[in-house]
């Protein structure tokens, strides 16, 4: 039953492993790449507001930083495992190696279940686990973000942590902090505005008109609430939408056919991405079972939730009018599936690339954090433009010249200049 049980962090080294063959690499650098540079695991002690103290386990892995200082997620999550962070800290890395960004990649957890703590509660988890980190974290060593059921809010008592334990202000130190501490004009909007600049570019090269196209997504959070906005400024229409219900521990698709208000939706969704069941039925969306946003006869599918979502065991179900996949989560498509979409010729623009305006946008941030000078909200979305626009044509010309999908050539791009880095310092 065991083997059963979906590896994130194998996925990744499996698709490391295709690249490290296709590049030739000696084994000395196949082995500092497929695995981590250094793990943080650690247990934070917490007083519950019950008076009993209770003990979180937490932590933080950095996969490689010889580009810069690691950067990346960190999120609350009741059943979290070890590979799932080590496969994001990945992932993070070449998605800032892909993006040509002076930063490497890490991932961090804290294993809880927020819905059950006070807000105190997760003020001392947060505090507690810069404690224990102090003396790795930094705007020059690694540099913390918002992801899965944590906020700004969070990451603002994390840098108020470290402030406190180093005497000084600090507000290179995390993004996605609230705005009025230091967070990045755009940075909400960064997350769905890329996701949907690499869609529009790939509808361009396969001539398709943006305003005749319909999409289906999958969660409805920091990623997911962005791209439906996104997408309705392209042209596009949203006909469903799919999350998860923390009331019930279990997901739902929201669908209406003809087409989805983002904003209206954001009314009756709480701080986790939860959508209110009573109310979406009031205001007329059909409330299905969560794994049907996959069967939708749309021209897009835009899966922005978790990892393994669409795997072989479910990637048949697929409409045959889907053209295009748009990966807005780490690893939500296994190898497996890549292959069978390969197959029934549906482009899919990988998650390095598709998921990257999230970490462009904290990079600018911590970038805006360390000089105190910021940027307008209008330079910060131009910017970003821009970056996700070069690096999908350059991503685009290679997997044409070479023959190779767009996640092949995505990554030899990204893995190639790690190596490089790692050349330069004597690493390998």
């Amino acid at each position: 039953m065991a083997e059963n049980i979906f590896n994130a962090f194998k996925m990744a080294q499996q698709q490391f492993d295709e690249i490290a063959e296709q590049l030739n690499l000696d084994q000395g650098t196949r082995e500092l790449l497929r695995h981590p540079l250094r793990e943080y695991h650690f247990s934070i002690p917490v007083k519950m507001d019950h008076g009993m103290t209770r003990i979180f386990r937490g932590m933080r892995i950095q996969h490689n930083d010889a580009c810069g200082p690691s950067i990346g997620g960190i999120r609350f999550q009741p059943q979290e495992s070890v590979n799932t962070i080590r496969a994001l800290a990945a992932w993070t890395t070449w998605t800032c190696a892909l993006m040509d960004l002076p930063m490497g990649g890490a991932a961090g957890t804290i294993v809880c279940n927020p819905h059950n703590l006070s807000l105190l509660e997760q003020e001392q988890i947060c505090r507690g686990w810069v404690r224990q980190l102090a003396r790795n974290l930094g705007p020059l060593r690694d540099v913390p973000s918002p992801d899965v059921m944590t906020n700004d809010r969070h990451t603002f008592w994390m840098l108020d942590e470290y402030e406190v334990l180093h005497g000084a202000q600090s507000t290179g130190f995390s993004t996605g902090k609230p705005f009025e501490s230091g967070r990045s004009r755009g940075s909400k909007e960064a997350p769905g505005y890329g996701l949907v600049i690499t869609i529009r570019e790939a509808l361009k090269e396969m001539q398709i008109d943006p305003n005749t196209t319909t999409a289906s997504v999958q969660g409805f959070g920091t990623v997911a609430q962005p791209v439906v906005e996104s997408y309705h400024q392209l042209g596009g229409k949203v006909t469903a939408v799919a999350c998860w219900d923390h009331k019930v521990l279990t997901s739902y698709t929201f669908r209406k056919p003809e087409g989805i208000d983002g904003k209206e939706l954001q009314k009756m969704t709480d701080q986790f991405g939860s959508i209110n069941l009573k109310r979406a039925r009031e205001f007329g969306y059909e409330v299905l079972p969560g794994d049907v946003w996959l069967e939708q006869d749309v021209d897009i599918l835009i899966p922005a939730a978790l990892e393994n979502q669409i795997s072989v065991d479910n990637v048949g179900r697929i409409s045959e009018q889907v053209k295009l996949i748009a990966e807005g989560a780490y690893g939500a498509t296994t190898p497996e599936a890549d292959r069978e979409l390969a197959q029934r010729h549906i482009t899919l623009i990988p998650d390095l690339l598709c998921n990257a305006g999230g970490v462009i946008s904290s990079y600018f941030e911590q970038v805006q954090s360390n000089m105190n000078c910021y940027w307008a909200y209008d330079e910060v979305l131009a910017q970003l433009e821009s970056k996700m626009t070069a690096v999908f044509g350059t991503v685009s010309e290679l997997a044409r010249k070479k023959t190779l999908s767009l996640r092949h050539a995505a990554y030899i791009m990204a893995i190639d200049r790690i190596v490089q880095s790692c050349k330069a310092r004597g690493w390998v």
